[in-house]
């Protein structure tokens, strides 16, 4: 993917156009498209046996003794002690990606475009939901792909819900610093928007760069996002240099982008001379 390439404004499919199906094997934007879609998916509340009816009568209670509230104040202390643990351990895995570690294969349909279907987050052939082939060979003039969007440069990547005005004001602050980094590629993924609204925004507030829509998460659940805006800065070919998880003022951006700059430099990168 080209970095000033975009799909095209019109959210009309052309005449003759199809779309494959399954995660980023598209499935058209339609009523039924959508149906067949989410065929796959599961609700976690319909599993076997947990209809209206029990599937016995209930145990009759106990008769308590002396010693049975020591005991629930035992095992209130341990669910205690294991739900701050949980909650401690989630907050270090789900700020995105750690200094070192490489971008999670995925590939989405550009807001912008034609496109319909979830995101691939395949690594290999036949992973069922996740992709029916590797997410970094699903590319395309309507598609953001992760391995693309690195692959011989550094990058941008930012995790937003442009309903948050936090959000949507730090891609414009991504947009104004585009223009400061020759060579540099910016690309954005969006979840927890109406794709309409989000392509109307795209347009009024002039973002130029790739924005892939997330339209059910799996980008964001792959990369644990959970902050609003996460932006990974990534080397060439794909790994982080870092990822921050807060609004970033106009000279924090800045100051991050010649880093990663002057980084890639180092590891043997050549940015495009400026005619």
């Amino acid at each position: 993917m080209s970095e000033g390439s975009g799909p095209p404004r019109s959210d009309d499919r052309p005449d003759g156009e199809t779309a494959a199906r399954g995660p980023l094997d598209f499935e058209p934007d339609t009523a039924e498209g959508q149906t067949r879609r989410w065929a796959h998916r599961q609700d976690p509340d319909l599993e076997p046996g947990s209809g209206t009816e029990p599937d016995r009568y209930p145990d009759p209670p106990r008769p308590r003794n002396a010693h049975s509230w020591l005991f629930g104040i035992v095992v209130a202390l341990i669910l205690v002690y294991i739900g701050l643990n949980t909650l401690r351990n989630a907050g270090s895995v789900s700020r995105g990606l750690a200094s070192g570690q490489r971008l999670a294969p995925f590939a989405v349909p550009l807001a912008l475009g034609h496109l319909a279907g979830d995101a691939n987050v395949a690594t290999g052939r036949g992973q069922g939901q996740r992709g029916s082939r590797p997410a970094c060979s699903v590319r395309g003039p309507q598609i953001l792909n992760s391995c693309q969007l690195t692959q011989g440069a550094p990058a941008v990547l930012a995790f937003v819900a442009t309903g948050e005005r936090r959000c949507a004001d730090q891609l414009d602050s991504l947009q104004e610093a585009r223009g400061r980094f020759a060579g540099v590629r910016f690309a954005a993924v969006v979840a927890g928007s109406d794709r309409g609204s989000l392509r109307q925004l795209i347009r009024r507030r002039g973002w130029s760069f790739p924005i892939g829509y997330d339209r059910d998460r799996a980008v964001f659940a792959r990369y644990g996002i959970v902050d609003c805006p996460t932006i990974t800065f990534a080397y060439p070919d794909g790994v982080a240099m870092r990822t921050t998880v807060e609004p970033l003022s106009g000279p924090q951006l800045i100051a991050a982008l010649t880093r990663l700059t002057a980084a890639s430099r180092r590891r043997g990168w050549t940015p495009p001379a400026q005619g």
